[in-house]
């Protein structure tokens, strides 16, 4: 049996796609555990679907104010480096800037990105197939999709995106050493305040520009700052991982590859069902209690953290049967790859565009796509937030 020392980052494993059996066994056993950690308030992760719905959806008890989980001698480097925007906010500042965010990601809104999201994956394509093979598919195709997007929403120059992929990935690499985690989040943060200082002066036809021209100065500059580092947290690095692990999977189920590259049926439910499957954003952002709350015949006392393992809870069984396999006809309530509550994923419906519009482009243009190395010579990224794939050589 795992010790409880070794069990404190297991929510951050997995055994290639799947989170690692141990986290089944917590779930079945203790889906309330508590963790150690060295510094901070007691941390309890929960693991199962109905325990993270009841915390997730309710923000009077549990709070994501950033500040109220760092506060504390020992903490001070952390609340110092406090990102903000809508992750890291509680009503009614969490409700004033959702509502000024929302209505960039109305699906009206969306759909005039429609053709900018058909020539990105067009042209990668286009270099895949340039390419010699055979080609690594998260270097020319997952990474630079979602960037190329971010940058179109943001005003992100596109010789930068490289240097976003490196912060992107740091910030949530839990192998590295803390100091270079937090660096990353700070220059990050940097350089959208920089962005954000050219949009003042001068707004463009992006997000930040439209949130200057019809806001102005009801949203303070480290507001927008908050703003655009969570729709980069939230855009970028999360679908990257889930372009590249969704070919992974669609390379070696032959039923589901036809799918998507046959016609456009299923493509709508395969995407839905490979994000709850994968669920690349592993865990959901913190909670801290305001208050003492009885749980599942557990006390979490006020001033303590929990952690909702999404991975855990959306391969729960008690939501249907073969919950550790994809099933794109299954019936089930709404799965947590995008969170729930109060801060579900704002961007969802990107995502989910950008999904069913690459899958099928990537499957149709190499109708014999498969993997160039053995399954078990993948290396995949350890002890992150956000779950992938580090390559994925590939040949047609």
């Amino acid at each position: 049996m795992m010790s409880e020392e070794a069990f404190t980052l297991v929510q951050f494993q997995r055994d290639g796609l799947d989170p690692v059996p141990e986290l089944a066994r917590r779930r079945a056993e203790q889906p309330i555990s508590r963790l150690q950690y060295p510094i901070g308030p007691p941390v309890w992760l929960v693991t199962s679907y109905a325990d993270s719905r009841a915390i997730l959806g309710d923000h009077a008890r549990f709070s994501s104010d950033f500040a109220k989980m760092t506060a504390g001698d020992d903490l001070d480097v952390l609340a110092a480096l406090n990102p903000g925007g809508l992750g890291f906010t509680d009503p009614p500042d969490h409700t004033r800037l959702r509502k000024m965010l929302t209505p960039e990601f109305t699906m009206r809104r969306l759909r005039r990105l429609v053709p900018r999201i058909e020539g990105i994956i067009d042209d990668r394509l286009d270099a895949m197939e340039a390419s010699d093979k055979p080609v690594d598919l998260v270097d020319l195709f997952a990474v630079p999709i979602p960037s190329l997007v971010i940058s179109e929403l943001l005003g992100v120059p596109y010789p930068d995106r490289d240097e976003f992929q490196r912060l992107s990935m740091s910030r949530f690499d839990f192998l590295g050493d803390i100091e270079g985690c937090l660096g990353a989040v700070q220059e990050t943060l940097d350089y959208l305040g920089g962005l954000v200082t050219e949009q003042r002066k001068n707004p463009g036809d992006n997000l930040l520009g439209m949130l200057v021209r019809e806001h102005g100065d009801n949203i303070t500059d480290d507001e927008l700052t908050g703003l655009a580092d969570g729709i980069l947290i939230g855009g970028h690095e999360t679908t990257a991982s889930m372009l590249a692990l969704g070919a992974l999977h669609l390379m070696t189920s032959p039923e589901h590859f036809a799918m998507i590259r046959d016609s456009d049926e299923h493509v709508e439910s395969v995407v839905d069902e490979l994000l709850r499957y994968l669920t690349v954003v592993q865990v959901a952002f913190p909670r801290i209690a305001l208050e003492d709350v009885e749980l599942s015949g557990h006390t979490i006392a006020a001033g303590e953290v929990v952690l909702c393992s999404l991975s855990g809870a959306n391969r729960d069984p008690k939501l249907g049967p073969d919950m550790d396999k994809v099933n794109p006809f299954r019936e089930m309530p709404p799965h947590f790859a995008f969170g729930y509550g109060l801060h579900r994923c704002v961007g969802a419906e990107l995502g989910r565009m950008e999904l069913r519009m690459a899958y099928p482009a990537l499957l149709r243009r190499f109708p014999t796509l498969k993997l160039a190395v053995p399954f078990e010579e993948l290396k995949f990224r350890e002890l992150s937030i956000v779950y992938g794939v580090e390559s994925l050589p590939v040949t047609w």
